[in-house]
Formats: structure tokens, C-alpha cells, sequence
């Protein structure tokens, strides 16, 4: 009788994404080995942060065959299609600047974006050594440190050391407008990043595109943070309509509060979300971004 041959048993590798490059990944193991990958199949969908598992195909190259349950999922989208940022981030970093100008619906709906994956959020204000400016835009962005979010200001070409308190223990995602200052933000906080800046346009009070990919950077064994191509855009298409509301944190005492269970707090009979604002209780300019974004 003849003696079955042993199965071959195939040996798997736990890792993380530290970078993603459209269909290829780079994936660090827990032996601090880089891997380069791609996904079994056609399936994509993997960001930064995530862990996987992964076999081996060759030295230094494998494929992904599975992703790890996430913890949170940053990501926009439109009606169309969805742009995966990172996963498993506890914190979102939205960089912001005295110049160019930024947008304020765009931290509102990053802010929204947030509050869904219950992250920490820290705005930081960049090129505070613009006086002028700078004190323009903390008069902008006061009504965001009032709600209870953290706001600092600083200066990427001077000094960064206030930052790296509110790094710690989080893996944190850059998150903001092209010419904020993302990259130059990096480069101070880890040198060896070298990721690419540019010059902003004076005539378009905007800055360029230079981070064209994901990457992510350990600053000790508890931190890390992930830079991210800077977006004009931040859809919220996946956002249910009747979940906007718990993206605003000044709206929860109110929410469950209106007249009708299916309030859309834009000009009901009995709306507590509406009867606030007019209250005083909530920013007229924060209920005006709700009504907005639920057109």
C-alpha cells in the first residue's frame, strides 16, 4: 500500500502596509523585512496601515492573501468611486495654512469624516510665522477650537517640537489641501522621509501636488504617521444621509430630541438641532455646512 505524499503546508507572514502605489504595496513584516506585494486576484482596496498576511513568492516579493478585520477606515467618496486614505489610524491630522487659503468646508468635511471612524482629530495651523495671515486664519479657526477640537499652531520651517507630543501612541494620518505644508511638515518631524515639496502659486493661491503616494513612518514603536497626497476634494457619498448629523459634535445633545423620528434639521416643525442654532447653542455657519452637504 502506498503511503500518501505530506501535504505541503503554506506558510503565511503577518505584516503591515507602509506604502501603497496603486495595485503594488509595500508591506514591513515583524521581522522588519520589506516586501514588495500585490493583491491575489484583481481585488484592491488595500491603504496604508493595513495588516495583512502574505506569501512569499520570492526574495523580497509576495502577494497579499488577506487583510486583517481594521480598526477605522478613512476614506472619500463620490457617487462614482472611493479613495481609500488609511486604515486603522486613531488619529487625523488636518494640516491647514496662513497661506495659501484654505478651505473651510474641506475641514468640515474631514471633521465629518472623523467623527464617523470616531478618530482623534488635531488641527494644526501651518506657516505660523506669517503674522498677518496667521491671525486671520485662527480668527477663522477659533469656532473649531471652541467645539473642543485641539488647534495648534506652528511653524514647519522653524520648529516642530510641539507637534510630537500629540504623536505619541497614535498612528496618525496627514490629511489636508495641496500647499498646506504636509510634506514639509514630514520632513522636519523625520528627515529621512525626504518626501518632495513645491513652491505655491501666488496667481492661484494654491499649492501643488508632490505626494503621489502613501507612505507610512515610524517615529518610535508606539507612533507612526502616514502623509497622504493632499485632495481639493473630500466626498462623502458613503455617509448616510440620516448618520450626517453625528459627523457635527455640537449636534448630539440635540439628535433624538425633533418632533419627527426622520428630521433632516434643515426646516422642520420641532427641530431641537434647528431650535439650537437659533438658540445660539450651535454656529449658524456649522448648520449651514450640514444643510450643504445633505443637498
Amino acid at each position: 500500500m502506498r503511503s500518501k505524499k505530506p501535504k505541503h503546508t503554506v506558510e503565511y507572514l503577518s505584516g503591515q502596509v507602509i506604502a501603497a502605489f496603486g495595485r503594488h504595496y509595500s508591506v514591513e513584516t515583524a521581522s522588519g523585512e520589506i516586501v514588495s506585494c500585490v493583491m491575489r486576484g484583481k481585488k484592491g482596496g488595500i491603504a496604508c496601515g493595513d495588516q495583512v498576511e502574505l506569501q512569499l513568492t520570492a526574495a523580497g516579493q509576495g502577494v497579499i492573501e488577506t487583510i486583517k478585520p481594521r480598526a477605522s477606515l478613512l476614506y472619500r467618496s463620490d457617487a462614482f468611486k472611493e479613495k481609500i486614505i488609511a486604515a486603522n489610524a486613531t488619529q487625523i491630522i488636518i494640516v491647514v495654512a496662513a497661506f495659501p487659503s484654505f478651505s473651510e468646508e474641506l475641514i468640515n468635511r474631514c471633521l465629518v469624516a472623523a467623527e464617523s471612524e470616531d478618530l482623534a482629530v488635531l488641527i494644526v495651523l501651518n506657516k505660523a510665522d506669517l503674522a498677518g495671515p496667521t491671525q486671520t486664519a485662527m480668527e477663522t479657526l477659533s469656532l473649531y477650537r471652541d467645539l473642543g477640537y485641539t488647534l495648534l499652531r506652528l511653524s514647519a520651517i522653524k520648529n516642530v517640537s510641539a507637534l510630537r507630543p500629540y504623536l505619541a501612541g497614535h498612528l496618525s494620518v496627514l490629511a489636508g489641501q495641496s500647499g498646506m505644508g504636509k510634506s514639509t511638515l514630514l520632513n522636519a518631524l523625520i528627515p529621512q522621509a525626504r518626501r518632495a515639496t513645491a513652491e505655491i502659486s501666488l496667481a492661484l493661491d494654491s499649492g501643488c501636488h508632490t505626494t503621489t503616494h502613501s507612505q507610512l513612518y515610524r517615529i518610535d514603536a508606539d507612533s507612526a504617521i502616514i502623509d497622504s497626497p493632499g485632495f481639493q476634494e473630500f466626498g462623502l457619498n458613503h455617509i448616510k444621509s440620516e448618520n450626517l448629523g453625528w459627523g457635527f459634535i455640537e449636534f448630539h445633545p440635540y439628535l433624538g430630541h425633533c418632533k419627527f423620528n426622520n428630521c433632516r434639521h434643515i426646516n422642520e416643525p420641532g427641530c431641537a438641532v434647528v431650535l439650537a442654532a437659533q438658540e445660539g447653542k450651535i454656529h449658524p455657519k456649522r448648520l449651514d455646512f450640514y444643510q450643504r452637504l445633505l443637498r
